[in-house]
């Protein structure tokens, strides 16, 4: 009864969206939503089962999958162990120079893959800032699995920061005050009355960046390049092939696409435990 009311304003009509009908929305968000939509079930509409089958099966599909695997998990976990700390302080109240420190998180998003490997490639390749230095010690990290992972976490970080510092914010403070007051540490406090909570928000986070180091392009080609079976990803493998296989850059696609979609599927899934319902 209450929530009858609630759609009704105070002379007893139902109050209307502010942006129009839900018929007239739909219409005007057609356009944008098959435009969205056709090109995907063409990539995924080109091959049927089988031949998708059988080009994915190719050498150079499975050496792409296995460096992809490989680099987008050692991103992941890396992360989520250095991601962790930034997101609970970004999330532990106001501090001087947070807001730029916010802003530095976010940067990554904004920056165009291609300028992220230049930059990544001038600090940390051979002659670069900090690689120069590397190199007297006989340690090389451009043109290497070490700088894919290092293109894919450069990406991905803001990803799980984002998700893990919003799961932090919703956690009851006064839990962990009362957490202290019975006298566990700050790791105990943070292990089982933090974590827990958190954690539906967390693991969203770790999909996304797995998902986004996973489909990482442009900074990888500028600081690590497209050598198959050592930095060539799934991603770079589709350009290789689409200069002369189309068939294996369909299946690769197509591939990528459909763990993109489950990974997106999932992260949504578990937001959507995290999200406090209303009462």
């Amino acid at each position: 009864m209450a929530s009858s009311n609630d759609a009704r304003g105070k002379d007893g009509q139902r109050r209307r969206e502010p942006g129009g009908s839900l018929t007239g929305l739909a219409l005007g968000s057609l356009p944008l939503l098959l435009f969205l939509l056709f090109p995907l079930a063409a990539l995924l509409l080109f091959l049927s089962p089988a031949d998708w089958w059988l080009h994915i099966r190719s050498e150079s599909a499975v050496r792409a999958l296995l460096v992809t695997l490989k680099t987008s998990l050692a991103a992941t976990a890396i992360c989520v162990a250095a991601g962790t700390p930034v997101a609970l302080l970004l999330a532990g109240g106001r501090f001087r120079g947070k807001e730029w420190l916010d802003t530095l998180v976010d940067l990554p998003l904004t920056v165009p893959p291609v300028v992220a490997g230049v930059a990544l490639l001038l600090a940390f390749g051979r002659n670069g800032l900090i690689g120069k230095h590397l190199s007297v010690f006989g340690l090389e990290i451009g043109f290497t699995s070490a700088a894919v992972v290092m293109a894919q976490v450069f990406v991905a970080s803001p990803y799980f920061i984002k998700s893990a510092r919003a799961g932090f914010e919703t956690v009851d403070r006064n839990l962990v005050a009362a957490a202290a007051t019975l006298g566990a540490g700050p790791w105990k406090t943070f292990r089982f009355v933090v974590l827990p909570l958190a954690r539906p928000s967390l693991l969203a986070g770790v999909l996304l960046v797995w998902a986004r180091a996973l489909s990482e392009f442009g900074a990888t080609m500028m600081f690590a390049g497209n050598f198959p079976g050592r930095t060539q990803t799934l991603t770079l493998a589709v350009m290789s092939a689409m200069e002369s296989d189309l068939p294996t850059a369909v299946a690769v696609s197509t591939l990528v696409l459909i763990l993109s979609i489950v990974t997106l599927v999932a992260a949504k899934w578990l937001a959507a435990r995290w999200r406090p319902s209303v009462v």
